[in-house]
């Protein structure tokens, strides 16, 4: 069965025609069932599925972090990181804050997603929760707020949608930012937001010391008992 064309104009920047029938298929994934909420696809790479830490390393060796019934939980034993390195990725990971609400602002329900283990995205009960907007749950930290705050209730299982693409660097030269996409709960709260540089603390972020194309994916130990469940990353 003949399929395409190749008496159609050149696609810019490509071998390829418009419509060419010999043009490279994408391959195949199969999507995650949808039994399984934000179920990992076949070319994933599963990094917590609730049975086990193994895929991570803690502050001072194995993970000390509480796991049981299907999550990992903060148990103020410091941040943990992958032991394999990503650079750009889609991620996927749920999250819950307590759900008794203790403290407010800054003090309730916080931990951080760490992108090359340096690039934060906030997480935190932001639900009827004041505290500053480039701090509130999903902001990019320090830098940008969400769009919207599309927040659950504490105690309630929530999803980061998270596709990023590294900086490039020649030498010490920045020649591109860094970029997140974001979704929150089935909600856009960043388009392609270029990022300022990896995420301080009340100070600027810039790109003023280069570092590696890959790092670990990192999860903040912020004394708050915030739980994880099902981790997948696809490197792109």
């Amino acid at each position: 069965m003949s399929v395409g064309y190749n008496d159609t104009p050149i696609l810019p920047d490509s071998e390829w025609h418009v419509h060419d029938g010999d043009r490279p298929q994408p391959a195949i994934v199969t999507p995650g069932t949808q039994e399984s909420l934000g179920g990992a696809p076949s070319d994933a790479v599963v990094l917590f599925d609730g049975a086990d830490t193994s895929k991570w390393v803690g502050r001072d060796g194995e993970v000390q972090w509480k796991v049981e019934d299907g999550y990992m939980e903060v148990t103020r034993t410091g941040d943990i990181k992958t032991k394999d390195s990503f650079g750009n990725c889609q991620l996927h990971i749920e999250w819950a804050s307590p759900s008794e609400v203790k403290g407010e602002s800054q003090g309730r329900g916080n931990s951080g997603v760490f992108l090359m283990d340096r690039y934060e995205i906030q997480v935190l009960d932001g639900y009827d929760n004041i505290t500053y907007a480039d701090g509130i749950t999903a902001a990019i930290y320090g830098q940008y707020p969400p769009l919207v705050n599309a927040c659950r209730k504490p105690g309630e299982w929530q999803t980061y949608d998270i596709i990023f693409i590294g900086p490039r660097f020649d030498g010490n030269e920045l020649i591109q930012p860094a970029y997140a996409t974001i979704i929150h709960n089935g909600v856009l709260v960043h388009h392609h937001q270029a990022v300022l540089g990896p995420t301080g603390h009340r100070s600027l972020s810039s790109y003023s010391q280069p570092h590696p194309p890959e790092a670990p994916l990192r999860l903040q130990d912020h004394g708050d008992l915030v739980r994880y469940r099902n981790i997948w990353i696809r490197p792109i």
